[in-house]
């Protein structure tokens, strides 16, 4: 079961930036933290360049490309302005969510059925570009049969829904993860490559880090505020530890 040993983590900065603008200025700076990401065992750097450039900045997006040896997962509404972006800056990844300016942050997954029209030229653009296209999605069996349609290589399932039930209902959350596991089974089923995201935290991520169909987590929000009292590091650094000891679990042997 060698195929399921590693599992990636994707570090978002965006929240970085959030804490800069709050006050202006360039601290604290989210490059400086991706870098520390690198140098405590992330795989990737994930950042959200939102239409109202409420936290990263377009110039963030240019020093990630230019300065952190990381492959850059550039999240972003399917709009025309985000996709002239991205071809510009080329990232390794796009990772293309739902976007409202009213909400505090992404608030469930993008509807690939329902806009399949909308979505299709923005994820040929991409894939022309040899930018890989992921669809943040709902773990829901039409939602992935849409993403497979359009083109997409990789989908994106939604935790937030589990994430929020593990904290007060057990059968609850007993359910969701079930509904994520069938989710991925059926995505990889369908030749995706699966990455899970959303409402991570220390007690959330191993019962999800044990699919073994999943290739990567994207976690931000919780990194940088447990940053707060540990540091950057040794969160990512925990982090890291829990991912694999569940996938060491699931192999059946302990983490080297």
């Amino acid at each position: 079961m060698s195929e399921i040993r590693h599992l990636r983590l994707g570090v978002n900065i965006d929240h970085v930036a959030t804490i800069r603008n709050a006050r202006g200025g360039d601290h604290p700076d989210p490059v400086r933290a991706a870098e520390v990401a690198v140098a405590a065992g992330a795989d990737g750097i994930t950042a959200h360049l939102r239409e109202d450039r409420r936290h990263i900045g377009d110039d963030d997006i240019a020093r990630l490309m230019e300065q952190v040896d990381l492959p850059l997962n550039l999240e972003m509404a399917a709009t025309e302005e985000m996709l002239s972006i991205a071809l510009r800056h080329g990232p390794h990844a796009a990772c293309i969510v739902p976007e409202r300016r009213e909400e505090r942050t992404t608030e469930g997954g993008i509807d690939a059925f329902g806009q399949h029209n909308r979505l299709m030229p923005i994820v040929s653009a991409l894939g022309e570009a040899n930018i890989r296209v992921s669809l943040f999605v709902e773990p829901d069996r039409r939602q992935l049969d849409a993403a497979k349609a359009l083109g997409a290589p990789v989908v994106e399932l939604h935790t937030g829904a589990y994430c929020e039930a593990f904290k007060s209902d057990a059968e609850a959350a007993e359910r969701e993860l079930l509904r994520l596991a069938e989710a991925a089974r059926h995505a990889r089923e369908l030749g995706l490559e699966v990455h899970a995201g959303h409402g991570f935290s220390f007690e959330t991520v191993k019962p999800v880090a044990c699919l073994p169909e999943l290739s990567e987590l994207n976690i931000g929000h919780f990194l940088i505020g447990e940053a707060i009292f540990i540091g950057l590091a040794d969160a990512i650094v925990s982090m890291r530890r829990l991912m694999d000891e569940a996938r060491a679990e699931v192999a059946g042997d302990k983490p080297a």
